[in-house]
């Protein structure tokens, strides 16, 4: 095998299969990357057993040449090392070479490094996943989808398959919730050629958030196909495999209240601004509680206070409050995360009483819901 590259694509394409690596894997090949050579291109693939990624770089790209090939093959380098000195080399320009079957030569300007690879026979081979089951999302919407649930999933172990971020198909609809059993974020959007067979699968709220990191904030298609036990994105140059998490998800329609005794409309940003300054005397107590109180007027206040430090209150006007008044404390954590998920728009909070789950939406679109269990102080 031996071929030249552009540094500066090697090490963008390394970027992201690096992020399927982990150190702690059981399995010793999956320390490597996996570098494949045909005359296409190459492929990079990185895996630690739960996510793979398979990154392609081809000869070419909107006509510059990004490669020349003298031999095809395949090796197994690894990974933490061969990124290293990739990042380091002093020049642009890169050649790699593999001889005596895995003795490989890696040179860049003046620099010649040696390593040691191993068989690519003995990497894993990447799922079969066949073509049924498959439908597409603007990649810059599966990226928001993401953001507005994966904060809420469950980060203790204890119910593993909370950990995911639960995926229904629902007629034309695609319903995503994340919950951790103290809150809940869900969000709905309708998509066309949606799969018949699959109707709920849970994705592991880590790989979705690797899966972030990697897509970019285009309108290009992502293809999603879907098996019983993985899942593929699939982007123009990536591929993105993670396994789905196994166990029935709790059905959670339930648990969104059907009415409401209280209804506030008020500026998300000046009401997450507000919690965030609350939540500095907040902090400092254990649970980092905030409260929340309607007042006359269209008035609420939110405030906090901390035995040993001292208290906050701070009153805001908003657009519109109707019902019972209402006392109700929470996590300010939470609150500020449910907040920025739906990203500082005009928001309406509904209330079912002071020990009551409540919902929070945007005034301009139901598909974002968040639900947050208040906590017990008065």
């Amino acid at each position: 095998m031996k071929f030249e590259i552009m540094r500066d694509r090697l090490l963008a394409g390394l970027n992201d299969v690096m992020k399927a690596v982990s150190s702690k894997t059981t399995i010793p090949i999956l320390t490597g990357i996996k570098i494949d050579i045909t005359n296409e291109g190459m492929s990079l693939t990185g895996s630690d057993a739960d996510i793979t990624i398979q990154t392609f770089i081809p000869v070419e790209d909107n006509g510059e040449q990004l490669m020349t090939i003298s031999q095809t093959g395949s090796i197994v380098l690894q990974a933490k090392m061969f990124n290293e000195i990739i990042r380091k080399l002093p020049t642009n320009d890169v050649e790699i070479e593999v001889s005596n079957g895995s003795a490989t030569h890696i040179r860049s300007g003046k620099s010649d490094f040696h390593l040691i690879g191993i068989d690519a026979a003995e990497y894993p081979l990447l799922p079969e996943i066949s073509a049924d089951r498959q439908f597409s999302i603007p990649a810059d919407l599966l990226k928001s989808i993401i953001r507005e649930t994966v904060f809420a999933v469950a980060t203790s172990e204890s119910r593993p398959v909370l950990t995911g971020v639960n995926w229904k198909i629902q007629g034309d609809e695609l319903i995503c919730v994340a919950t951790d059993s103290h809150r809940l974020a869900r969000r709905t959007v309708k998509l066309e050629q949606l799969p018949t067979e699959v109707n709920s699968v849970v994705i592991p709220g880590k790989s979705l958030n690797e899966l972030n990191k990697i897509l970019e904030d285009t309108t290009n298609p992502v293809q999603i196909v879907i098996t019983n036990q993985q899942v593929l994105f699939k982007t123009e140059d990536v591929l993105f495999f993670s396994r789905l998490l196994e166990g029935n998800y709790p059905d959670t329609s339930r648990l969104i209240p059907e009415d409401y005794k209280t209804n506030v409309t008020i500026n998300g940003k000046f009401l997450l601004q507000a919690i965030d300054r609350a939540s500095l005397l907040a902090r400092e107590d254990r649970n980092n509680v905030v409260r929340f109180e309607t007042l006359e007027n269209n008035i609420v206040e939110v405030s906090s206070n901390s035995p040993e430090i001292g208290k906050v209150e701070e009153q805001i006007q908003v657009e519109g409050l109707e019902g019972e008044s209402l006392k109700i404390s929470f996590s300010a954590k939470y609150m500020m995360e449910a907040l920025k998920a739906i990203d500082g728009q005009d928001v309406v909070i509904q209330f079912t009483g002071a020990m009551r789950p409540f919902i929070l939406r945007s005034v301009h679109d139901n598909a974002i819901l968040q639900l947050i269990l208040p906590v017990r102080t008065y």
